[in-house]
């Protein structure tokens, strides 16, 4: 394995770095019980990646299980027990541990015992900020989704559950 081509040419470098504070309000909250930190978006890093901080209250919230064809998803517990599912079974994760999911690979998380707290990262950096807004939405509404409606939300976010 080498190196990637050079994303930049400069000579001297440039003052580019943004610090965002752990103090910083979350971005999203959805139905009250998750709450989502935007650290790096798809946007922001020009497609590289995307970083999540998130944050699951008490009450047991989390996804089914799903694929996705155009980026890798990885998890990285920081407080808390996150149960990830690696396509096989499901795992209790801890403090440090991490779970690396590649394009097609089956996967889901859910917080089962109270809160915790991740970070999940995708790369390449797709737009999820929409889907993850659109869901927010529909729990904050009630809006009761057909299996249509659902499947076009899932289609138009490269979610494919199983």
């Amino acid at each position: 394995m080498s190196y990637p081509d050079a994303f930049y040419l400069g000579d001297k470098g440039e003052i580019s770095g943004a610090l965002r504070t752990v103090d910083t309000a979350p971005e999203l909250s959805i139905g009250g019980r998750t709450n989502v930190h935007y650290l790096a978006t798809g946007a922001s890093t020009g497609g590289h990646y995307g970083l999540y901080r998130w944050e699951m209250g008490t009450e047991p919230s989390g996804s089914g299980a799903h694929f996705h064809r155009t980026f890798s998803e990885s998890f990285f517990v920081l407080s808390g027990t996150v149960s990830l599912y690696n396509g096989e079974d499901w795992r209790s994760g801890s403090p440090g541990d991490f779970l690396y999911v590649p394009p097609g690979g089956i996967h889901a998380f859910r917080n089962t015992d109270g809160p915790a707290t991740m970070l999940v990262l995708f790369a390449p950096g797709a737009p999820r900020e929409a889907y993850f807004e659109e869901l927010a939405e529909i729990v904050e509404s009630g809006r009761q989704l057909s299996e249509e409606e659902w499947a076009d939300l899932y289609h138009r976010h490269d979610q494919y559950m199983v």
